[in-house]
């Protein structure tokens, strides 16, 4: 096993890993697994309680990568001022391309699940499919904005709650 493309993350440092969001290393450990020795990063997701461990060699295939630069989180939020863009497909084909943006791990594209999914109160209400993908969508994008701005969740979801409102108006 070569470890040539072995990506410069460091414990303490912040990273998103495209299933579960934004995540901190904790360490990076050698383990045994089926005779072979490998090194791993330790991942802790605190929110939800999780330790993942993700081989080093193998961090930039699973697609984990560090945190967004705030230009791009600003592109994130510009996307969020745009307007819904609702394809008339089926629900279960739209269901599953969100699922698929959710789990890219891209921000961009997390932002437009959001937008695409956001409903003010004049609006109809969201089946329960709906609001689970916003939600989870919404957590990822609170998630990596709070972490990159340095801040703590509740002012970035009042931040991503202003862009959404201010679009509405």
């Amino acid at each position: 096993m070569s470890k040539a493309k072995k990506l410069d993350f460091r414990p303490n440092e912040y990273v998103v890993y495209p299933a579960h969001g934004v995540g901190q290393i904790v360490s990076i450990e050698e383990q045994e697994v089926a005779g072979l020795t490998l090194e791993l990063f330790v991942i802790s997701f605190e929110k939800d309680k999780m330790t993942l461990r993700v081989p080093t060699n193998k961090a930039t295939e699973v697609g984990m990568r560090s945190l967004s630069s705030p230009d791009v989180v600003s592109k994130a939020m510009d996307t969020l001022k745009g307007k819904a863009r609702v394809k008339r497909a089926m629900w279960s084909r739209r269901a599953q391309e969100y699922e698929q943006k959710i789990n890219s791990g891209d921000l961009i594209s997390i932002a437009e699940v959001v937008r695409d999914l956001h409903r003010n109160d004049d609006q109809r209400e969201q089946s329960y499919s709906e609001r689970q993908l916003y939600e989870a969508a919404l957590e990822r994008l609170t998630r990596e904005v709070a972490a990159v701005s340095g801040g703590d969740e509740a002012a970035a979801q009042e931040k991503v709650d202003g862009v959404l409102t201010s679009r509405a108006a």
